[in-house]
């Protein structure tokens, strides 16, 4: 088993644990704060589990009909976890809401604050693995949930704070404020798992430094003139790269090969984490201007 399949597999245990203890707790003592904290792990625990069976259709073998892998799968998990993570946040929001108009009184506050001091301590170890993961695979769906789970510390550790409150100056209203302050933040946190998710749909280029690494290996070996057409993008798992290579015109085909690969070598080391298919096209000379004039639809030799 992949080891990101596994810190799904542990994640989604530990989010069961927290959901059915929070929600006994968070029902009893009327706490928005704290049942906020259950139907965010109740999210978790949906969450964790789809991005099992993500990741394990994402490293399928390529096949004739998805002739690129399934990589994007990963991509489409994380919009989906964004926007179910925004919902919660939508309705913490109302149950804030709801409260703070009708007045509701917290009550069990000693077993609350036990409850939300358990979660802490679970929740900041499985942070730390599922980082420890998500450092070493480079996987985007591990990253969104780390992430996911970074923002569930953070917010339990504002109801732990909402609750002492509550518990030494018996203002309820405190409870409803803090569960309102961790809807909004919780579908602030959201926005940048569905940002990447998209990015990786739309096939956004590598970022700006591997870009920049990448032209930096092309441009060092001696033997080629120039490149351009350089163009990137990755699937969350794997990168792709094609460029245009300008050789000497009496080259061989095979010393051309040569060059390609030392370079694809060199690239593929820029991130060991992630597989890399790099296609590189060969020039006699410097054709970009005929080739831009192509892409445009403009007739060859038109100006600009």
């Amino acid at each position: 088993m992949s080891p990101q399949k596994r810190a799904t597999i542990v994640a989604s245990t530990v989010a069961i644990v927290l959901t059915i203890v929070k929600f006994t707790i968070g029902v009893t003592s009327g706490s928005v704060a704290v049942l906020a904290s259950a139907i965010d792990s109740l999210l978790d625990t949906v969450i964790s589990i789809f991005n099992f069976f993500a990741i394990k259709k994402s490293e399928e073998r390529a096949t004739d009909r998805f002739q690129y892998g399934k990589g994007k799968v990963q991509a489409i998990a994380a919009v989906i976890e964004g926007t179910i993570i925004t919902i919660s946040g939508l309705y913490i929001i109302y149950e804030a809401m709801r409260k703070g108009i009708n007045g509701t009184e917290t009550t069990l506050l000693n077993p609350a604050i036990m409850v939300m001091l358990f979660s802490i301590a679970v929740t900041f170890l499985l942070v730390e693995y599922l980082l420890r993961v998500a450092k070493k695979t480079n996987n985007i769906v591990i990253k969104s949930d780390a992430l996911h789970y970074k923002t569930d510390l953070i917010s339990n550790g504002v109801i732990l704070l909402s609750l002492v409150l509550v518990y030494f100056t018996k203002w309820d209203i405190i409870d409803a404020i803090f569960g309102l302050g961790i809807g909004l933040y919780i579908i602030y946190s959201a926005y940048e798992i569905i940002e990447e998710g998209i990015f990786i749909l739309l096939d956004h280029a590598l970022d700006e430094n591997i870009v920049k690494q990448i032209k930096e290996e092309i441009d060092k070996h001696p033997s080629v003139n120039s490149h351009h057409w350089l163009k990137s993008r990755t699937d969350g798992s794997t990168n792709f790269v094609e460029f245009h290579l300008v050789l000497e015109p009496e080259m061989t085909l095979l010393e051309a090969h040569r060059i390609s690969d030392a370079i694809e070598e060199r690239i593929s080391k820029l991130d060991s984490k992630r597989v890399w298919i790099i296609t590189p096209h060969y020039d006699p000379y410097d054709d970009e201007e005929m080739n831009n004039a192509i892409r445009d639809g403009k007739p060859v030799g038109e100006e600009k």
